[in-house]
């Protein structure tokens, strides 16, 4: 499990800063993918680094299973905690392989050279993330998909209980953002996901955090909070839910738009 309470952050000087975070408590529970959404510039990826130890909050504190996480050290964090973040990897030289055991490195000692025990584990990373027949290939070869499969085996190498990704499915076509996010919610950690895209959010998602001006609008699980009247004042749009076999959908459209009142013609003459 994840907390975090009275979470801040701004960015720039103190004389010249600019608040991207203020006053924000965020619960990842245990074996559940929570979902941090919100528009453009609702600090959901200055969350998710603060939930990691990339940035540290001026205010409050994160706690990784009752423990607070800048009080870990660099490698027992890392034992807790997988990152994926969004890489290209165009010019990458390692194969998916080597890519993958990178996440043993936290499981070695100073100057230690993986073993027979970290092969395996980078082995059944692939295995698991379906993507075992690619350990021989270029990372910088592979499609985004591919990638996106590789990053989340590396970040499982590392056997740590608790996942967090920034925009996994960005840019990558439909098919590839429903097997990552299946992917995601498949698997036995507790997962904190950035989503720009509501509908993967409803479809995959337990939990919700919604940010709005760098605070938190609403939050708990996404049935609750991926409503009309949460959404709608939020991100300007008309929102409908939908129940279809046990699951939530949304459909979304813009706001109609106010019709143009035409200029009347002054009384006794032309414009």
């Amino acid at each position: 499990m994840i907390t975090g309470r009275d979470l801040s952050y701004a960015y720039g000087t103190r004389r010249r800063s600019t608040p991207v975070l203020t006053g924000v408590d965020v619960d990842a529970r245990a074996g559940r993918v929570l979902g941090l959404i919100g528009p453009n510039g609702s600090g959901k990826t200055t969350l998710l680094r603060l939930l990691h130890a990339a940035l540290r909050s001026p205010t409050g504190r994160v706690e990784v299973d009752g423990e607070t996480v800048v009080d870990l050290g660099p490698r027992e964090a890392a034992r807790r905690l997988a990152v994926v973040v969004q890489e290209h990897g165009g010019e990458s030289t390692m194969t998916v392989g080597e890519m993958v055991l990178l996440g043993r490195t936290p499981h070695l000692g100073t100057f230690q050279r993986t073993g027979d025990a970290d092969h395996e584990a980078a082995t059944d990373a692939l295995r698991r993330v379906g993507a075992d027949h690619l350990g021989p290939r270029a990372f910088a070869g592979l499609s985004g998909g591919e990638r996106q499969r590789v990053l989340i085996a590396r970040a499982l190498a590392q056997e740590a209980t608790h996942l967090l990704l920034d925009e996994p499915t960005n840019h990558l076509d439909v098919r590839y953002q429903h097997e990552v996010m299946t992917l995601v919610r498949d698997l036995a950690t507790t997962s904190v996901v950035v989503l720009h895209d509501l509908a993967l959010a409803a479809r995959y998602c337990d939990d919700v955090v919604l940010l709005g001006g760098g605070r938190v609008v609403a939050s708990g699980e996404a049935a609750d909070v991926l409503t009309p009247e949460v959404l709608e004042p939020v991100y300007g749009i008309r929102v409908r839910q939908l129940v279809v076999d046990g699951e939530t959908h949304l459909l979304l459209r813009p706001q109609p738009t106010q019709p143009t009142q035409p200029t009347p013609t002054p009384a006794g003459g032309t414009r």
